[in-house]
């Protein structure tokens, strides 16, 4: 779609409508706190992309995990879910608990306060991602899980 640049009127522009990719990927986990650091697999999906710059966005499926990130290091990680454990505690009463017959009310809430996807931009194939930046896929359930992540890639 051609379009006049504002600066230089006598210049005309065209507009290529982005692309946008999307890879999933499994990973299994072992329950509540259990920790992955899925950065080199997001990593791997960009610099493969067609796109040199843009944005990803980082998605689980499901509503008992998160995505976030983190300095991924045994002690940042257990500080993380030593302050879970206190914000919204395993063993305590939840309504959920008492609708389902289940014992993950913590998971939902905890879910909920993180978030299930987050956004970085990339440039040159490679993520903006601080020195001590990693991507953490974060399990909150109370059980082992299969979760799927959705990386999805606009750019151009």
């Amino acid at each position: 779609m051609p379009v006049r640049d504002r600066a230089d009127p006598g210049r005309t522009c065209i507009l290529r409508p982005p692309m946008v990719i999307t890879v999933r990927r499994d990973v299994s986990t072992r329950g509540q706190g259990d920790a992955h650091d899925i950065t080199d697999a997001v990593s791997a999906a960009v610099a493969e992309s067609a796109c040199a710059s843009g944005l990803v966005t980082v998605f689980v499926v499901g509503s008992t995990a998160a995505v976030t990130t983190i300095e991924f290091e045994p002690g940042a990680v257990a500080d993380l879910n030593r302050l879970l454990e206190m914000i919204a505690p395993r063993h305590t009463e939840y309504r959920h608990h008492l609708r389902w017959g289940d014992d993950n009310g913590s998971s939902h809430v905890r879910a909920a306060l993180l978030g299930p996807s987050l956004a970085i931009p990339f440039a040159d194939h490679k993520l903006l991602l601080g020195t001590w930046q990693q991507i953490m896929l974060l399990e909150l359930d109370t059980r082992p899980r299969k979760r799927e992540i959705v990386v999805q890639i606009v750019g151009e």
